[in-house]
């Protein structure tokens, strides 16, 4: 048991998520794998545990690579109102008539995605098992992202309306808390998208929508709830974690109607289409020789190697000026 004088303060951290949050990452990427076509089955099942493992590695790398953080969001909200024409959907044009510095500092997501899918359908088309699994596994982690409202618009942590934590609230501890009682994931048949970019803005355009709810949702909540009733604290592998309190997140889930759930559901069967999109266009390549095939020593070593950047000054990583 914690006795609290005894507690250096350094420990009494707020938790805080990683876009989704390590746990929905994996859950997310795990249940899309089973919504694969036998011929694709054969293989990702047999490597279930690596694309689930691995789906969390763009979090990790983005505190180690300057150029990771803007793949994962894109702020909506500075490129006027809704439906926001004045930004291109194309890479190409946006590049053209915005800049890419720019497009750089309010996010990329929709085209870093566009650009991963690339990636994995020449993997395919060499079958190389590797960077089909590598690339799978983490064009599934941009994927869900895309589907997070406050991935979606420049408020996203609440900085702007005094709501500090929201997003790990929103993606991180929600899911933990209600997904494996509460939540249902049978979502349905994966499909091959006719135009994946398309596909990609219109979640993203769904995800900026819902903002504006996630954030007064909670702010309405807040003003119904005594301070005291909000937070509580958990120990979390040794470490006090300050955490938003099972009471008041089990409220907001219900105020916001299940659109946590929803958006969960809506980013596994997006997953597995886009996986089956990149097969598809690659010519269905047979993946089951591809089972019998090992990774390379060099290629353990470059998951090695981001695992060390990321175990390095981990405190540093979970404990973020932005945390709730």
């Amino acid at each position: 048991m914690f006795r609290w004088i005894l507690i250096p303060a350094c420990l009494l951290i707020p938790l805080t998520g990683w876009c989704w949050g390590f746990y929905a990452h994996k859950k997310i990427n795990r249940i899309a794998v089973f919504l694969l076509p036998p011929e694709m089955l054969v293989l990702y099942k047999k490597h279930l545990v690596f694309i689930e493992e691995h789906a969390v590695d763009p979090d990790k790398r983005r505190y180690l690579v300057k150029e990771e953080g803007p793949r994962h969001y894109i702020d909506m909200d500075q490129y006027g109102p809704a439906p926001y024409l004045s930004l291109p959907r194309s890479w190409k044009q946006a590049v053209a008539e915005c800049g890419e510095d720019s497009l750089n500092r309010y996010g990329i997501v929709p085209w870093w995605i566009e650009t991963m899918h690339y990636r994995l359908i020449n993997a395919f088309i060499k079958r190389d098992l590797f960077s089909i699994l590598k690339l799978s596994a983490e064009l599934g982690h941009y994927i869900a992202d895309a589907h997070v409202p406050l991935h979606a618009c420049s408020n996203h942590n609440g900085q702007k309306t005094g709501q500090r934590g929201i997003h790990g609230f929103w993606e991180s501890r929600i899911p933990e808390l209600l997904a494996e009682s509460n939540w249902n994931f049978m979502v349905g048949k994966a499909n091959w998208i006719a135009d994946p970019l398309s596909f990609i803005w219109e979640r993203v355009l769904q995800s900026a929508a819902a903002a504006d709810t996630v954030l007064k949702t909670e702010k309405w909540l807040a003003r119904r709830f005594p301070l005291a009733q909000q937070y509580s604290f958990e120990e979390r592998n040794g470490v006090l974690v300050k955490q938003y309190a099972y009471a008041y997140s089990l409220a907001y889930d219900r105020l916001l109607r299940g659109m946590i759930e929803r958006r969960m559901q809506e980013s596994i069967k997006a997953v597995a289409s886009i996986w089956i999109t990149a097969w598809v266009q690659a010519g269905q390549p047979s993946l089951e020789l591809l089972t019998q095939q090992q990774f390379t020593s060099e290629e353990m070593a470059a998951f090695e190697l981001l695992q060390q950047g990321w175990n390095k000054d981990r405190l540093a990583y979970i404990c973020p000026d932005d945390a709730p």
